[in-house]
């Protein structure tokens, strides 16, 4: 059996995938399952040892220069590599038109979110066969159970992401222990007071932890340097790609953060992973993991300094 699985991005969504990855591979061992994604995200399912080719898409760079007669040549190469391959199965968890476009250009039978649950309700017309998939469950578990539905197998299998933190050195790295801090969001509306990191990064500093920033754009990198700065002792990590920032997280004794990527990433190496919410709701997208993980905050109700280091408190001393 060969199976195509389609999820693009973003990050988090990319990473609630890959329990779907285990369920297939325990479901069907002899399966080949590759997977489409976003370049950008292409290295997190190529973490997992149960998927086999990465096919990389470039969607958000096409729409950018659709005017160029290189983007669609890059285009043609890119749906010529998909039809060159015949799928028994191509599940899209994505249930957007853009990832039904993806479908489309498949050889297989495709399988999808119901137009009353999907995302994009259009997207249903790419696909073959689809579900009802109750929309107020936690994304992880509604991919799951789509992939459950077309495959025809239990949906109580264990949760597992499968992936495993890179075994990577960085020189700058302290040898002592470590804690992630992912200050940086997409939306300005999910930060958290730089104040409130600050007083973090000295409370995992009077404990022997050394507080690890990592960034992303400049802004980004400009605010961890000035949190780093106001909590001597903590480090704003340089520029690292997705398996570098997966070898830092995974080997951390603690990962705190903003509704990010990165801490999905987090709560899927099983670190143990505080996530901060502030003007979004983590019922149905927060962190989701097998142990060790919390959501603290939602739309309107920032968590406060008490309530974060208390809860860093009791992880630590797990």
């Amino acid at each position: 059996m060969r199976i195509l699985l389609v999820k693009t991005s973003s990050l988090g969504d990319v990473i609630h995938n890959l329990p779907v990855a285990s369920d297939l591979r325990r479901q069907f061992p002899g399966a080949t399952i590759d997977w489409c994604v976003e370049e950008s995200f292409a290295d997190i399912p190529r973490l997992h040892p149960g998927i086999g080719a990465v096919i990389p898409v470039a969607i958000r760079r096409w729409r950018k220069s659709l005017l160029r007669a290189a983007t669609w040549r890059e285009i043609g190469v890119f749906k010529t590599r998909l039809s060159q391959t015949a799928y028994d199965a191509i599940l899209d968890t994505q249930g957007l038109i853009k990832s039904g476009l993806i479908t489309f250009f498949t050889r297989g039978r495709c399988y999808g979110y119901a137009a009353e649950v999907a995302r994009e309700p259009m997207a249903s017309y790419f696909y073959d066969k689809t579900f009802v998939i109750p929309p107020n469950a936690h994304a992880v578990e509604r991919n799951r159970w789509l992939s459950a539905a077309a495959f025809d197998y239990p949906v109580d299998l264990p949760l597992d992401y499968g992936i495993a933190a890179p075994e990577l050195s960085f020189p700058w790295l302290p040898s002592n222990r470590h804690a992630v801090l992912m200050t940086a969001t997409s939306r300005d509306d999910k930060l958290w007071s730089e104040a409130h990191w600050i007083a973090v990064a000295g409370h995992l500093i009077e404990r022997g932890i050394t507080p690890v920033l990592p960034s992303g754009s400049p802004v980004e990198r400009q605010r961890a340097e000035r949190i780093a700065a106001g909590a001597s002792g903590s480090i704003a990590a340089p520029p690292l790609n997705l398996r570098e920032l997966a070898a830092l997280i995974g080997h951390a004794d603690l990962a705190v953060g903003v509704d990010t990527g990165l801490a999905h990433l987090a709560t899927a190496l099983n670190v143990p992973t505080i996530a901060l919410y502030v003007s979004t709701d983590p019922a149905l997208t927060g962190v989701h993991g097998v142990r060790n993980f919390r959501n603290l905050g939602g739309p309107g109700r920032a968590p406060g300094i008490a309530e974060v280091l208390a809860a860093i408190a009791q992880e630590l001393r797990r």
